[in-house]
């Protein structure tokens, strides 16, 4: 792709009105966020006395990236959405994943049951109410202008504190970005929401996370329950996008993790991926669900040694409307999650990580 494929005066990048805006935007707290496979909400301004709402691009976020609330700070939005109206004959990254057919059905499922085995076996030191999880991941998003093509932006870090608060709370994190084509670069940014947020799906604490049934068929019937289902996309996909979102956003106990895989396992159309490669250059194993309705295909990457989650994936899928005329499915999003931790405060790095 080349800059001729952007026209002067078009719509402005995700990332100019982003930085165009306050620190301090909320979305609105009438409409759940689900960043991946969701039209972006509209924003409103958290110390405006007018409330005055400001339109947004459309975006797609990948699966298991920092976890989506009810309504979050300008800084989670910019730094974790990606565009969901645009298209590309946009390849992998040097080195990265090829579009190849995924293998069958049941040795995604056979994968998995290796993957929740493993992670039975994994130490979790449970976190303290008054603690944060520290998840350091590598991304690139897509920093293509609204309307048009598809143009991954450089490989940047991103760092979330996520708070561990029992009781509901407007703040329940904070982010920091760092490199080329992150959004307000440096600035520790609070993880804020205009109404309290209980721990839940939309805020995993750990003892929320150790609260879920550890039975994976009842486990995935509470996850569909409580899922968003967006328009043109299945309750299969839905599912499924959640569950990345988890993987990439906590630390769990094993018995929940293990549930989890295992309920991956049952989640209908997954297939196996020989090698996927996340933002960070790791090979690892993928496991990835396709939707005709919404033409997305996603991908969780698992470590090939340990088994354990390393990264996503997303796609448009080829033939779909955002990929119309490729012969291969279009890569609009990839991360990398390289460390994850407990710290007593937001802005700490831990000494020692939890893979």
């Amino acid at each position: 792709m080349t800059t001729d494929n952007l026209r002067a005066g078009s719509a402005r990048s995700e990332a100019e009105e982003l930085l165009a805006a306050s620190a301090d935007w909320d979305l609105s707290s009438s409409r759940l966020l689900h960043y991946k496979d969701t039209l972006l909400r509209q924003i409103d301004h958290d110390d405006s006395a007018s409330a005055e709402r400001s339109p947004a691009p459309n975006r797609r976020r990948l699966p298991r990236l920092a976890l989506a609330l009810p309504a979050m700070s300008l800084g989670l939005v910019g730094a974790l959405a990606i565009a969901a109206s645009v298209g590309d004959r946009g390849s992998a990254p040097a080195g990265g994943p090829t579009a190849s057919a995924p293998a069958q059905v049941n040795s995604a499922t056979v994968t998995l049951g290796r993957i929740a085995a493993a992670a039975m076996k994994t130490d979790a030191t449970p976190v303290k109410e008054n603690q944060f999880v520290y998840v350091q991941r590598l991304a690139r998003e897509n920093k293509g202008a609204f309307s048009g093509p598809a143009v991954l932006g450089a490989t940047h870090r991103e760092e979330m504190w996520i708070a561990q608060k029992p009781g509901p709370s407007t703040t329940t994190g904070w982010l920091r970005s760092s490199g080329k084509d992150a959004i307000m670069p440096g600035q520790l940014l609070p993880i804020t929401s205009t109404t309290s947020v209980r721990p839940g799906l939309w805020y995993p604490t750990y003892a929320w996370l150790a609260s879920l049934p550890t039975d994976s068929d009842s486990l995935l019937k509470l996850l569909a329950s409580q899922t968003t289902v967006e328009q043109g996309e299945s309750e299969d996909e839905a599912v499924f996008r959640t569950i990345g979102d988890l993987l990439g956003s906590v630390i769990m106990p094993p018995a929940t993790a293990s549930a989890l895989y295992k309920a991956v396992a049952k989640v209908p159309g997954i297939t196996r991926i020989p090698d996927a490669v996340d933002a960070a250059g790791r090979h690892g194993i993928g496991i990835t669900h396709s939707d005709v309705g919404s033409a997305t295909r996603y991908v969780l990457i698992f470590d090939k040694d340990t088994l354990a989650y390393i990264g996503s994936q997303a796609y448009f899928i080829s033939g779909g409307a955002k990929a119309r005329g490729t012969k291969s499915d279009v890569l609009f999003g990839i991360d990398a999650v390289m460390e994850r931790g407990v710290v007593d405060r937001q802005g700490e790095v831990p000494a020692k990580t939890t893979g």
